[in-house]
């Protein structure tokens, strides 16, 4: 995965949560991805590089987003979009070509004004190890501007956090 077009058809592919509900989650997700590691994924050190799971954390985004009713057509036509602020990213267990990850997400925090958090939570399916724990300050900006925006209704509707517990 090396564009950087993310609302693209990825090598992800939708599970439902319940059939990864015995996994560690931190916190259930909303939504899983569920991906195979490939060759085109590893680097010099035979594992997963590091920058691929910030393309994974777009990628299942996007996927999620899809699912909320909420595609990249949609953000045009609304006029406002999510750009990321920052990423964070705890690399818990390296990945290895033919590992199946569990790719889960929810969203932490939205108070409906311009910034939301989304959480990410990738486990290896074959031993339910947690290898990656990270999220993503998510800013919503007006498309033809660029500047931070308060989120529009369909957004606030669509992005809504989860409670904790």
């Amino acid at each position: 995965m090396t564009s950087a077009h993310i609302f693209q058809t990825s090598e992800l592919e939708a599970v439902p949560v319940e059939s990864t509900a015995h996994a560690p989650w931190d916190h259930l997700p909303q939504f899983v991805g569920k991906l195979t590691v490939q060759p085109a994924h590893l680097d010099e050190f035979g594992h997963t590089n590091n920058t691929i799971y910030l393309a994974w954390m777009q990628a299942v985004a996007a996927l999620h987003s899809r699912h909320l009713g909420l595609t990249f057509e949609d953000y045009v036509a609304l006029g406002y979009g999510c750009v990321a602020r920052q990423h964070h990213m705890l690399y818990k267990q390296p990945t290895y070509q033919g590992d199946t990850l569990w790719l889960g997400t929810w969203i932490s925090q939205n108070d409906g004004k311009a910034d939301m958090v989304r959480q990410y939570q990738f486990v290896r399916e074959s031993d339910l190890a947690t290898v990656m724990q990270g999220h993503t300050q998510w800013v919503c900006i007006d498309m033809k501007t660029g500047r931070p925006k308060r989120q529009p209704p369909k957004f606030v509707d669509c992005y809504r956090a989860v409670q904790a517990g």
